[in-house]
């Protein structure tokens, strides 16, 4: 059950830093990542993104929000030399323990505030890369773009796969309108499962915001990332809603709303500017 609060969203970092350690737990075991088939050689990256980063063999990228790092693995297993970080330490010890289970070498974990980054790492890079359910746990996306452009090189790409704004307007289940789909108040949110094992053994409460488009682009434009790319998709690459259709592989829409609705969105970006 969701529910809109005022004035209670102060602790949204430990409140959500519980809520992925708990989650990271069923997601290692969980259908939806599928493990098994990643160790196996499987990339974790989809299309939306790929074809956003090109070849990226001798990158430095930086994954920004990397959960236990099987994006961050894909990354370094096309040959890029990547860092991810995250604030939970339950999935950066699990992304260390699978980087060493899929012998990936090229790699580096780091586990804190998004926006305590620079006190744990000061380098530039030739990619920022971040993708599908990161933004929404940032109270400041300003702060989140800058952190962006902090890190990149002159010249160099910020990579954005995100899902889109209209989803978290709705309800669980996709039947009504119930959110601003501008950053307002936090939404508090405490329901049973995970989006990747729906009947979990977890009940934890989370912290997030809705951000829109512009709030978004604008936050990227205000900190010198030019928007190269900006493209919007009526799908999901994961079945990860309710009430969902596969429409082809790895597409799935929302039923009865089948290409009515964006589902995800991308953001090619380049720094031109010293920053």
């Amino acid at each position: 059950m969701k529910t809109k609060k005022k004035n209670q969203a102060n602790n949204y970092f430990s409140v959500n830093k519980l809520l992925w350690n708990k989650r990271t737990e069923f997601h290692l075991k969980s259908d939806f990542y599928n493990n098994e088939d990643f160790i196996n050689g499987k990339s974790s990256l989809n299309q939306i993104e790929l074809d956003l980063l090109g070849n990226i063999q001798d990158k430095n990228i930086l994954h920004l929000q990397c959960h236990f790092g099987q994006d961050t693995i894909s990354l370094a297993r096309m040959g890029a030399k990547v860092t991810g970080i995250d604030f939970s330490e339950k999935a950066i010890e699990a992304g260390i323990k699978l980087a060493q289970t899929t012998n990936t070498h090229n790699i580096e974990f780091i586990c804190c505030d998004l926006y305590k980054l620079p006190k744990f790492l000061n380098k530039r890079f030739d990619i920022v890369f971040t993708s599908y359910g990161t933004i929404a746990w940032l109270p400041d996306i300003n702060k989140w773009a800058n952190i962006v452009a902090r890190y990149l090189k002159t010249g160099g790409k910020f990579v954005f796969a995100e899902f889109h704004p209209i989803v978290w307007i709705f309800d669980n289940k996709f039947e009504k309108i119930i959110y601003n789909y501008t950053k307002s108040d936090a939404i508090i949110e405490t329901e049973t499962g995970t989006y990747a094992d729906k009947k979990a053994n977890i009940a934890v409460q989370s912290i997030n915001w809705n951000h829109s488009l512009s709030e978004t682009i604008n936050s990227l434009i205000v900190n010198k990332i030019n928007i190269e790319q900006f493209n919007e998709f009526d799908y999901s690459p994961y079945n990860c809603f309710n009430n969902t259709v596969e429409v082809a592989p790895n597409k799935f829409m929302i039923k009865g709303l089948e290409k009515k609705i964006p589902l995800t969105y991308s953001i090619l970006g380049i720094k031109k500017l010293k920053f």
